[in-house]
């Protein structure tokens, strides 16, 4: 049974609010003694006229709110509901063993749409740590809203448009190496981008040449188009083999490129609305009625800049997949930014602008180390994901030695692949996406805090007790035989395992991964404190040891899942 629909449709009932509603503002108390859910009936006070703490005494006094093993208290202005133990573990064991890996998925999306703009690396430039927060931030969201059914439609806007590029094509012309361009593209085409800055500081011509390149780039001029395609072809080889490795795709890789032959019809439209206006020679729309600065479709010079590209390729996505949600995983400075688009589509008539959402993220820090591609001062993520691996090798071969030397270095290598670029993408996902990220290796590589080898290494040991029950013989209980769970340990796992498809409602509602992240930490630190505190395998009784398995099982379900949906993976192992 779904406890919290239930008990959300009872208090709908009797309260006259939609079920949803209910269903929202049922809280999970702070305390396992004050039960399984909360309804606060603050809400309530104004159309009631009468103190909360009435009106939850005569709600839960009412005998309205009956349900089969659920009792009803009262706490201040809290009405509290409290599952009987043995019904909640047959309940939600039951319920996970039964849905595997599916645990947590939902048809509330079905039938619609959602395109999650992430990654979206400038072509010719490395990639480096700034980078991989959207890279890694979208891939989760993504993947959220895939297991509640939406059609999700994974879109990579590549940065392979503007000034930037007649700034390339001038440097690649006076410095480039064809060598070390064919050897090592990216590492080439930063060099002589930083060169150009360089040289530009005492040599101002160059910007001048370089806007005249891109100039041509836009007309379509032969030979800038063939330089560009080609930086773009080689950028996209290397970017491909970071993706690969962790396990990041996309359905649609339209950079901005591919939206510039379609702003002049949205100049045409702006024009025809008599939306747009002339400010200092450049083409901008008004937006003082929405409280938002000028925003600039075309420059003085006529060329285009990110938001025509943005408004372009808003509509374009519109028109071909009729989007129920479009959402821009884009650091935070660009607030301001997405703002004037949506701002300028909505009153250029497009209703859909409402379902634009712009999901900002914080800083990538190194302690005092500041990033600037224009001075080459930048940590390639390649970098940080090799230098993490090697880490979390030495650790497992440490381990390993201490056992005996039970793995082999292939094997060692294998697990760290997986725990060290979990380590990475659980580093930015712990925490509220718009808190800054400071590196640790310590921290982030620590067996026993709130770190994806934690998470991992907690699923590799239980996977480990139902190897060695299983060679036992011995059966995991089937969901009627779960009724004994009943002690503080066991209730404190079943409990936090019932609330993790809360959490992914939760995440995809506030595009915020680290509520999946909270809850599977959470699920690993009770889990621990039971397997500290309980024999499992050695328990008092047949029927329990093959309960407390049921308990193992749903425990190793419930994380497998919640790390894929942050993209990492498990191992069996370590």
């Amino acid at each position: 049974m779904e406890y919290k629909l239930e008990i959300a449709s009872k208090l709908a009932a009797v309260t006259g609010l939609e079920v949803s509603q209910v269903e929202s503002l049922i809280e999970i108390p702070p305390q396992l003694s004050m039960g399984d859910y909360a309804f606060p009936c603050f809400v309530l006070a104004k159309t009631l006229h009468k103190a909360p703490p009435m009106i939850a005494n005569e709600i839960a006094g009412s005998g309205e709110l009956k349900i089969e093993g659920v009792s009803v208290s009262c706490a201040g202005p809290y009405i509290n509901f409290s599952i009987s133990r043995d019904i909640l573990a047959q309940s939600v064991i039951g319920d996970i063993l039964k849905s595997g890996d599916g645990y947590g998925k939902s048809d509330m999306g079905d039938g619609k749409t959602v395109i999650v703009e992430y990654s979206s690396p400038n072509i010719a430039k490395p990639f480096h740590v700034g980078h991989a927060f959207t890279t890694i931030l979208g891939n989760s969201i993504a993947r959220i809203y895939t297991k509640l059914g939406y059609n999700v439609q994974r879109f990579n806007h590549l940065g392979d448009y503007g000034t930037q590029f007649g700034k390339l094509i001038t440097a690649y012309r006076l410095w480039g190496d064809e060598a070390a361009l064919a050897s090592d593209p990216i590492t080439e085409l930063l060099r002589i981008y930083v060169k150009f800055h360089e040289e530009a500081k005492n040599d101002p011509s160059l910007e001048d040449k370089a806007r005249e390149n891109f100039r041509k780039l836009e007309e379509g001029s032969e030979a800038e188009v063939e330089l560009w395609q080609r930086f773009r072809d080689l950028s996209l080889e290397v970017f491909k083999k970071t993706y690969d490795r962790m396990g990041v795709d996309f359905d649609n890789f339209n950079g901005e490129s591919f939206y510039s032959s379609r702003i002049p019809k949205v100049v045409d439209t702006l024009k025809e609305k008599n939306l747009l206006e002339e400010s200092e020679g450049a083409q901008v729309v008004m937006l003082e009625d929405c409280g938002l600065p000028p925003c600039i479709v075309l420059k003085s010079d006529g060329t285009t800049i990110y938001a025509s590209r943005d408004l372009a390729a808003a509509i374009y996505r519109y028109e071909n997949y009729k989007f129920d949600k479009n959402i821009y995983v884009v650091g935070l400075p660009q607030q301001l930014h997405f703002k004037q688009v949506f701002a300028v589509l909505k009153k250029m008539g497009y209703e859909f602008a409402d379902n634009c959402v712009h999901v900002g993220f914080g800083l990538v820090k190194f302690k005092d180390k500041v990033f600037s591609t224009r001075e080459g001062n930048i940590v390639l993520l390649d970098d940080l994901l090799n230098k993490t691996v090697e880490k979390t090798c030495e650790i497992i071969r440490n381990n390993s030695l201490a056992r005996g030397g039970d793995m082999s270095e292939e094997q060692i290598r294998q697990i760290a692949e997986k725990v060290g670029i979990g380590a990475v993408i659980y580093t930015y996902l712990k925490s509220g996406r718009e808190k800054d990220i400071v590196f640790d290796w310590d921290e982030m590589l620590d067996f026993e805090g709130d770190t994806a080898p934690y998470l991992i290494y907690t699923y590799a040991r239980t996977r480990s007790i139902l190897r060695k029950a299983a060679e036992q013989g011995i059966a995991v209980a089937s969901a009627d035989k779960l009724g004994v769970l009943a002690g503080d340990d066991e209730y404190a796992v079943i409990r936090s395992l019932a609330d993790f498809k809360d959490s992914v409602k939760k995440a995809a509602a506030s595009y915020e991964p680290f509520m999946i992240s909270r809850q599977i930490s959470l699920i690993a630190r009770n889990y621990n404190r039971f397997y500290n505190n309980s024999s499992i395998l050695n328990a008092e009784t047949e029927e329990l040891v093959s309960a407390r398995l049921a308990l193992c099982e749903a425990v190793c379900s419930v994380l497998k899942s919640g790390l894929e949906l942050l993209g990492i993976d498990v191992v069996e192992k370590m």
